[in-house]
């Protein structure tokens, strides 16, 4: 946004005036035929102000030699000479006058104050510069209208967000909570005015009810302008199903079940009911509202157990499935486990003990097994021919007491 003119005060300078104004209107004569300058000794600057505010104009002398400062407006009627104000529109007031400035302030700024202000230095030849006033006209309302008050999860809706008679155009941006989206925008020109129109088109949900939608303008003569609408969405029920007792473990024969069916929508249901998927409902099933409950177990109340919630949008479910185990069935299983693992226990031992002696067999045989080759064919390597060498290797008549062998 463009920073708004200060207005620092009037700081009045008039005496005099009434004996100067025959030559004030000579002079206000022939500045209309004051040819223009290159203002080099001039100094200026623009003037953004918001509609309704303070401009401030400033016609500096960089070398003042006493010449005459003159202030005209758009139509180049004279709006301050020197620190006379011969323009008969209170709005503008001195705010300083000295022999190297003339500052003017305009109060209440509007659209028809917008244009090219002259300053002119009586010099020769004389000069003269300009300085533009740009006016900046805010919304004037800003509204969002909604397709559908009420919507329907799944559908889309429509919203549209007017920006009236601003100056320049609006830019116009649309937030879902803090999620920014896009929309579609048209810009309308009255005059010199901008009406703009931005479009949302919005597929919503069950999430989006009671989120607040957002249309934001961004414009330099405003900051934080926004207004907003809440959503509301009609969505069919969302079921639950939850076992209250047993909390934890089985459901066994001889115990009892409880279940509660829990359900949520907008409308809020209005129709719950239980009922056994695929068979009848056992008569021994007590339900009371949103519970059902079975005071007693037994392996034929097995099945599918359903809890439906219906509201003026739609139906939805949830289902539970039970399995009525043993009555015995936990402290069994306990036994087993425990069981097993003692079991497995010694198996590993077993196991690890006969590997460990069968290492050890292995390498005892392997040892004796080459002695035993070894004297077996001791003397075989020295005999004259084969009869004797197979007389030797066999250990001969004499050795027969050595022909004994041993196996453990």
């Amino acid at each position: 946004m463009a920073a708004r003119a200060q207005h620092s005060g009037p700081a009045a300078n008039g005496g005099g005036a009434p004996a100067l104004l025959p030559l004030l209107l000579l002079l206000l004569s022939a500045a209309a035929i004051i040819p223009r300058g290159d203002g080099q000794n001039l100094v200026t600057e623009d003037v953004t102000v918001v509609e309704g505010d303070v401009a401030t104009i400033s016609c500096r002398v960089k070398n003042s030699d006493d010449s005459v400062i003159q202030l005209l407006n758009p139509n180049r009627q004279t709006i301050y000479f020197r620190d006379f104000r011969p323009l008969k529109d209170s709005r503008f007031q001195l705010v300083n006058f000295s022999n190297s400035e003339l500052r003017v302030s305009l109060t209440n700024v509007s659209i028809s104050d917008e244009g090219r202000y002259f300053c002119q230095l009586y010099t020769d030849p004389p000069q003269e510069i300009y300085t533009t006033i740009t006016v900046l006209v805010p919304p004037r309302n800003l509204v969002i209208d909604i397709q559908k008050e009420i919507a329907v999860e799944g559908e889309e809706i429509e919203l549209n967000c007017t920006a009236m008679a601003s100056r320049p155009a609006t830019t116009i941006r649309w937030f879902k909570g803090n999620k920014e989206l896009t929309g579609k925008s048209e810009v309308e020109q009255w005059s010199d005015m901008y009406t703009v129109t931005s479009q949302l088109l919005l597929k919503v949900g069950r999430e989006d009810d009671g989120v607040p939608v957002i249309c934001l303008v961004d414009h330099p003569a405003v900051k934080d302008l926004q207004t907003q609408r809440y959503l509301e969405v009609m969505y069919k029920p969302q079921v639950r199903v939850s076992q209250n007792y047993p909390v934890q473990g089985l459901t066994r024969e001889g115990e009892p079940l409880e279940l509660t069916c829990a359900a949520f929508g907008k409308p809020q249901p209005t129709d719950m009911r239980w009922l056994r998927v695929d068979d009848e409902m056992p008569q021994h099933v007590v339900v009371s509202g949103s519970n059902l409950l079975i005071s007693n177990l037994n392996k034929t109340d097995n099945g599918t157990y359903r809890c439906e919630a219906s509201n003026a949008v739609g139906k939805s479910h949830a289902d539970y499935m039970l399995f009525v185990y043993d009555s015995r069935a936990g402290e069994e299983g306990a036994i087993r486990s425990v069981d097993h693992a003692v079991v497995g226990g010694v198996v590993a031992v077993v196991v690890f003990a006969m590997l460990c002696l069968l290492i050890i067999l292995g390498r005892y045989f392997a040892r004796h097994k080459g002695t035993y080759f070894t004297h077996e064919a001791k003397g075989a390597d020295d005999a004259a021919d084969a009869d004797t060498a197979i007389i030797n290797a066999e250990g001969g008549q004499n050795n027969s007491e050595e022909k004994k062998e041993y196996f453990i």
